[in-house]
């Protein structure tokens, strides 16, 4: 046998199925059956593995995972921070398992609770009233949209754009289009940053909203954003604050302060809640008092020393059920509560200092700057994406590459605050070796993980998504 962290297969032999060689089997004859013979078989092979190759197995394959527990995680825009274990104790208590039909009068722990959350997420974001119903970042972002063009139609304003930065998320356009609006695409300055002109030239009577990220994606804070937003009130429109960057500015800004009118909270990452792969989400939004009528259906408010669940006047009705992926919920609240207000500052100072500090360390040229909590790199004359998949041989996860698309060959990078000076040396180390590598050694990258490198045009133009073996045919 030869055996490494990133495979195990059989001497001379080109499988990487994982372990393989560990699986023992046995088959079985099949009694008769009352079922007709074209749903039967006269035997069945199955797993028969002892317990300790069993254990084995699964602690093999856990291994050949690669997660915020296992290292660095410095996908760009993404905030990969560590999930702090205690919350997960916390939101797995039995007295957190209520029924969510249950009447409010008892339920009043986790309805003050959910009041409490919405407290915390709107001194945070500086906004006024804050729904937590959205299930997912993307999903919230949706719901501000449709807050934002509900409040233009209950004035009789109907518009008909929304204008976005290049250099945004792709879920902002797709949010947008989604909601009926059309997409006005704003160009990003010499600088990087939010060009005046061109939004000056870009609102009118049909801009609904500006939709836009501070620090932005290249990690650069958007020094001009309360004219921005003097420009997009002064034309009728509303500006929305992405969250996907707000790790940056914990403690220290407020969106709402900015000028900002509606925002949604990525949980996942900001409020370190596991990401998609580690179950439902949480997307809440925040608004500022006028827009407050049009939240989700329902909203906690406390009355009378009470909570209780009530419909906003203007709801645009429900957009998930009961409280929202109430277990998610409960972890942002207490990882918030955990930190407090000097946590969270200290949290938004170490992310930044990471960043500037692993740039400093690294070969690649990062052309824009001073960023904050992430910046974006260039691979020069490399492709990102091969210089990406290198990285894994390295034994480290790589950056996001190819976006933002004002820089050649992206590699956009976020270490987060709760990595050491150890850990982010080690990550510039892999940076540098990539760096050097030939063409050749990034075009056979990666040659140590378990999953090689794929075919991804073919993959894409013709995707078999069966886990049997399918007949070329």
């Amino acid at each position: 046998m030869k055996y490494d962290q990133a495979r195990w297969t059989d001497d001379n032999e080109d499988r990487y199925e994982p372990l393989l060689s560990e699986k023992a089997s046995q088959t079985v004859d099949i009694d008769d059956s009352p079922l007709p013979d074209d749903l039967t078989r006269d035997s069945l092979s199955l797993p028969d593995p002892a317990e300790p190759e069993l254990a084995r197995h699964y602690t093999r394959l856990s291994q050949m995972n690669y997660g915020v527990e296992s290292g660095p995680f410095p996908l760009g825009s993404c905030t990969m921070k560590y999930n702090p274990s205690f919350t997960e104790d916390v939101a797995a208590r039995a007295d957190a398992a209520i029924h969510p039909d249950r009447p409010d009068s008892t339920t009043q722990g986790t309805l003050a609770l959910c009041h409490r959350l919405q407290d915390y997420l709107g001194r945070i974001g500086g906004m006024d009233a804050v729904t937590l119903q959205p299930p997912a970042g993307a999903a919230g972002e949706f719901t501000g949209i449709q807050i934002a063009k509900a409040y233009h139609e209950h004035n009789d304003d109907e518009r008909s754009e929304v204008i976005i930065p290049d250099s945004a998320h792709g879920t902002n356009f797709a949010t947008a289009a989604m909601a009926g609006y059309d997409v006005v695409e704003l160009p990003s300055g010499d600088d990087g940053r939010v060009d005046i002109e061109a939004l000056e030239a870009a609102v009118g009577d049909e801009t609904a909203a500006l939709m836009l990220t501070n620090p932005n994606t290249l990690g650069l804070f958007e020094r001009d954003i309360e004219h921005v937003a003097d420009i997009v009130h002064d034309a009728g429109g509303l500006l929305y604050y992405d969250g996907a960057n707000l790790n940056a500015l914990l403690g220290r800004a407020r969106p709402g302060d900015m000028g900002f009118d509606v925002m949604h909270y990525n949980v996942h990452k900001t409020f370190a809640t596991p990401h998609g792969g580690g179950g439902p989400g949480a997307g809440p939004v925040g608004v500022r008092e006028e827009l407050a009528q049009f939240l989700p259906n329902p909203h906690v408010r406390e009355r009378g020393g009470n909570f209780e669940h009530y419909e906003p006047d203007h709801s645009i009705g429900k957009v998930h059920g009961f409280y929202g992926n109430w277990p998610v919920l409960l972890k942002t609240f207490a990882y918030i509560a955990r930190l407090g207000d000097e946590g969270l500052r200290d949290a938004s100072a170490k992310a930044v200092l990471n960043a500037n500090y692993l740039a400093e360390q690294i070969e690649y040229e990062v052309p824009f700057g001073p960023f904050h909590h992430e910046f974006v790199a260039s691979a020069g004359e490399q492709d990102a994406a091969d210089a990406a998949k290198r990285m894994l041989d390295y034994g480290v996860h790589p950056p996001t590459t190819k976006w933002p698309e004002i820089v050649d060959e992206a590699l956009m990078t976020e270490p987060t605050e709760g990595e050491t000076k150890r850990s982010l040396d080690q990550l510039a180390a892999a940076f540098n070796a990539v760096a050097g590598d030939s063409d050749a050694e990034l075009a056979d990258a990666p040659s140590r993980p378990t999953a090689k490198r794929i075919d991804q045009a073919t993959a894409a133009r013709n995707p078999r998504l069966s886990w049997q073996a399918l007949d070329d045919t």
